[in-house]
């Protein structure tokens, strides 16, 4: 007899999902938002730039999705666990979480000032450790869930000038690995993306000839587009990765290879 033929099983829709993401304003956390709601998940939208955040959920909107904005700094712990409780409070679950809000301050060691160290620190790890604890519970309580962190090359493989950036990137991975041994009893996977030069309004800030440079560091020659990372974070979060835990995905053209 023939064999039967093999099926593809990998889905990446997200129906019936809730997600939140952290700084989707704008940039990547706005492509993120717009990807897993095109996806089908209902999104919950956080940043501290209201205005910017409402441009969000109204593109979300208008394309036929679900979304809703929430303020909040993430490095207040009570409003984090706020935040939180409002989206399981509305649509009844919380099982996507994107920690992706974060900021640069650069300077060369020797001129970095300490409110540019602690800003950095505070929002990227700080705000991924508190939104992660918030979480963790009423995953660990359904049993399922799926934690992505946006991480960076640069907590890989280091940048000048960028200590505290490279600092919180690097722990963010270290929260990563150990979340996730943590949570994987729960069948809660935890995960990070390292992005590398993406094609962004950061990148445009550094000016064509550093950018020419760039590019020739790159094996593929080429910036990324924020729709490359939206992408693999829609992976992450996706029933086609359920068995991936632990990891850290980089999505950089080939510059760490």
């Amino acid at each position: 007899m023939p064999e039967e033929p093999i099926q593809c099983r990998i889905s990446t829709h997200l129906d019936g999902q809730v997600a939140l993401v952290t700084g989707a304003a704008r940039g990547l956390g706005r492509i993120i938002a717009q990807t897993l709601a095109a996806a089908g998940a209902k999104v919950a939208c956080i940043d501290i730039n209201t205005d910017a955040l409402a441009e969000t959920i109204s593109s979300i909107r208008n394309a036929g999705g679900i979304a809703e904005p929430l303020a909040c700094d993430v490095t207040n712990g009570d409003r984090v666990n706020e935040v939180v409780d409002e989206v399981i409070g509305k649509w009844g679950a919380l099982n996507i979480l994107v920690n992706n809000a974060g900021i640069t301050r650069d300077n060369v060691i020797v001129r970095m000032k300490d409110d540019q160290w602690d800003a950095v620190i505070n929002i990227n790890l700080r705000g991924t450790f508190l939104f992660t604890r918030a979480v963790a519970r009423p995953m660990m309580k359904n049993r399922q869930g799926r934690i992505i962190n946006v991480a960076s090359v640069s907590g890989l493989m280091g940048n000048p000038g960028q200590a505290n950036y490279s600092a919180s990137k690097a722990g963010v991975i270290g929260l990563t690995r150990t979340v996730a041994r943590e949570l994987a009893s729960r069948n809660i996977t935890v995960n990070a993306v390292a992005p590398g030069f993406i094609a962004t309004d950061m990148t445009a800030a550094l000016g064509e000839e550093i950018l020419q440079e760039v590019r020739k560091q790159i094996p593929l020659g080429r910036l990324g587009q924020p729709q490359d990372v939206a992408d693999a974070v829609l992976f992450l979060a996706s029933e086609a990765a359920s068995f991936i835990t632990g990891h850290v995905l980089t999505i950089d053209g080939g510059l760490t290879a």
